[in-house]
């Protein structure tokens, strides 16, 4: 689990909390019902307005994964694909269909089973491309749509600001009251930029960073598996895929920290299927 959302969210309002002590101010005085009703309310029914329920929907699924931010190692991938090359080459891609039995994640389960189907290299190629097209469009979405949210909750605010403000010019006769009501009407512009800047503009990111991360794993699958459909030798194999991945993204997966090659295949389909299984459950 990767905690940074979390902890940037509530590191944000701890700061925003640091400062109301400091300035000797009340946080009682900005939790106010109405503007946190009309900017949080407002925000959420533009935001679904401006698309379809569908999206509404694929964005609030969207946001446990992110919250969690559960990512599989490069080198965990890698180590897999190493695995199934050397069965391949042992077994022959056959035996592809026995892992794909075992194998959670659906996208690597797929292409296990269509090069055990004998499916041709460039049209397996064509597919799974599409699929990853499929799924970088469903992160797309979500991020789309909290990204609006960060765009229309400040104007939120400042309608409500307005509404506050006429209703502070009603009351001009009482001169005692004015300056907390003039308080009160600028608390919906504080919540319309703190909810972008704390919460829908943060989470959009994140998605769409979560997002990248997944088409990149799913690209480096799909290479690796068309790899072993074309018969490439594991360790050369192995070599090549980690040079497709940035270098502030490389590391030690789970199957390499003790420095050996993740793919050894000494143990037979087992270890492969251990290894294959715990990256489907990561990737989940």
């Amino acid at each position: 689990m990767d905690p940074a959302t979390l902890v940037g969210i509530l590191l944000a309002f701890g700061a925003l909390y640091a400062m109301i002590t400091l300035e000797h101010a009340s946080v009682e005085a900005l939790l106010l019902p109405a503007p946190m009703i009309l900017v949080f309310g407002a925000t959420l029914a533009i935001g679904i307005a401006g698309g379809t329920l569908k999206d509404f929907l694929v964005a609030v699924k969207a946001v446990p994964p992110a919250m969690k931010g559960k990512t599989v190692p490069p080198q965990d991938t890698i180590d897999s694909v190493v695995v199934l090359a050397e069965k391949a080459r042992s077994e022959g891609l056959l035996a592809l269909e026995e892992e794909a039995n075992t194998v959670k994640d659906p996208f690597l389960r797929g292409a296990l089973q269509n090069i055990a189907d004998g499916t041709d290299g460039e049209e397996l190629r064509e597919i799974l491309e599409d699929e990853i097209d499929s799924a970088s469009q469903t992160h797309r979405t979500a991020a789309k749509f909290f990204a609006s949210l960060g765009g229309y909750a400040p104007t939120v605010g400042i309608i409500g600001t307005v509404v506050s403000l006429t209703h502070v010019l009603e009351n001009l006769s009482s001169p005692d009251k004015l300056g907390p009501m003039i308080a009160a009407a600028f608390v919906a512009t504080l919540w319309g930029l703190l909810s972008a800047n704390f919460l829908w503009l943060p989470i959009g990111t994140r998605i769409k960073r979560l997002g990248e991360m997944e088409t990149a794993r799913m690209t480096l699958l799909m290479e690796g598996v068309l790899a072993v459909q074309a018969g490439s030798q594991p360790r050369l194999l192995g070599e090549r895929l980690k040079a497709m991945v940035p270098q502030h993204a490389q590391g030690k997966g789970k199957a390499g920290k003790d420095g050996k090659d993740g793919g050894k295949g000494a143990k037979g389909s087992k270890g492969s299927g251990e290894a294959i299984t715990a990256q489907g459950k990561a990737a989940a």
